[in-house]
């Protein structure tokens, strides 16, 4: 292995052996290479939706105080590499090539025993591990991958748990109650370690709250401990009142669009007044609201073009849709809307076009180049809008719609992360 691309490819192989829920495989690579998972100080982040733009609040906020601020996000939506950064910016190709290399060779041992292959998503999270550790960031925000509880990103035992909400999404794996969901999700929760969320269902919050006792953690829960309160919407995004832990108030704005948005943002807030608050980090209020209102997620209701406006948005389940469907209504009502979906075939998809059937006024299905995408065809025919057409090849319905669109219309890309992330790179390409 000598190159960058002999890296990704080697680490790209390892896709093939799927989502293996467990740590050890983890454990076994981390153990023989200096458990870097004890060499840094972290928050953990768990959560159906909404993680990604947390981390993005929490990076933004940390930045803006003066702190180097490592993130663990995934998936990526432009480059691998963006996955495992510092500051938004990712690991350099050549150290990603180092830590394949020292990887490799123990992964080929690991392979041999009865625990099997890592995964991918094991390897680069182990990747991660090592290189925060070696680079010692102040802080490193992990989102899970896939639930909380046999997740790779739990083998870390970080200074602050947050879950972002709780919703129904690869029920295959995690469960498919809400209660069983939740019982993954609060599988990040450690001993003594607090955990903060922004989770609102009663049955959901049971199970956290029943999780938190046992591991002696306190709770802090949206409602009771911290809320939020939704001022107003406009062209440069939301406003809000967040009502904090110790009973402070003060009103923020952040750029990002959309209610959901502001509960996140209400989460990191609350996240970063705990930590302030026991001294962790030095942060003023003037730092935090600078650090919120610059913060900006790639793929959450991004405009891409103007005149006619085009939005991509990584909405790609349920609870997801319905936000997106609430900041369609909030930023354009009485617009004309047009719709460009691809989802993945596990998906439920048939309830994702539901949610969006009275709000838009002509729908485009269609398919990228992913293992797992629905075709154009699968998802036409479970089509409740009205007016509706499909093609295979994104980029000639894209144009079609275009085409078509006048400039107080809008377009809404979505369905899928991954198909989204293939979007964005054209547009751009084009700029």
């Amino acid at each position: 292995m000598n190159s960058y691309n002999e890296a990704l490819t080697w680490i790209h192989g390892l896709l093939k052996f799927g989502i293996k829920p467990g740590l050890k495989r983890v454990e076994w690579l981390l153990q023989r290479t200096g458990n870097p998972e004890g060499k840094i100080k972290c928050i953990h982040i768990a959560g159906t939706n909404g993680k990604g733009s947390t981390v993005e609040y929490l990076r933004s906020i940390f930045n803006e105080a003066g702190y180097n601020v490592g993130t663990f996000t995934s998936p990526y939506l432009i480059t691998f590499n963006e996955r495992v950064s510092i500051n938004k910016i990712p690991i350099k190709n050549q150290d990603l090539l180092e830590y394949a290399k020292l990887l490799k060779p123990l992964v080929e041992e690991l392979s041999e025993t009865s625990l099997g292959s890592p995964t991918e998503f094991e390897v680069i999270t182990v990747i991660s591990l090592l290189y925060f550790a070696d680079k010692q960031p102040d802080i490193v925000i992990y989102e899970t991958g896939l639930g909380g509880l046999y997740d790779s990103t739990n083998v870390i035992t970080p200074i602050l748990s947050l879950i972002s909400n709780i919703g129904y999404d690869h029920m295959g794996i995690l469960g498919n109650t809400i209660e069983e969901i939740a019982f993954q999700k609060a599988g990040i929760i450690k001993k003594e370690v607090p955990v903060i969320t922004s989770v609102e269902q009663i049955e959901a919050l049971k199970v956290i709250k029943k999780k938190a006792n046992t591991m002696d953690s306190d709770a802090f829960i949206i409602g009771k401990h911290f809320s939020i309160h939704h001022m107003k919407s406009s062209d440069w995004g939301e406003e809000f009142l967040y009502t904090g832990l110790e009973e402070s108030n003060f009103s923020a704005e952040i750029s990002m669009k959309g209610i959901h948005q502001v509960k996140n943002a209400g989460l990191a807030l609350a996240a970063v007044e705990y930590l302030a608050e026991k001294d962790f980090y030095r942060i003023d209020h003037e730092q935090i609201k600078t650090g919120l209102f610059r913060a900006n997620w790639a793929g959450r209701f991004e405009k891409v073009s103007s005149s006619p406006d085009i939005i991509i948005d990584g909405a790609h389940n349920h609870q997801g849709i319905q936000a997106l469907k609430q900041t369609i209504e909030n930023h354009y009502k009485d617009r004309k809307i047009y719709l460009l979906f691809a989802a993945l075939h596990d998906k439920a998809y048939k309830n994702m076009m539901i949610e969006l059937e009275n709000i838009i006024y002509e729908a485009y299905f269609t398919t990228f180049n992913f293992p797992r995408a629905a075709s154009a065809e699968q998802l036409q025919e479970e089509s409740p809008f009205q007016r509706s057409y499909s093609n295979s090849n994104w980029n000639a319905a894209l144009e079609e719609i275009k085409k078509k669109l006048k400039n107080e219309d809008v377009l809404i890309i979505t369905g899928s992360l991954y198909f989204i992330s293939e979007v964005r790179k054209s547009f751009q390409n084009m700029e």
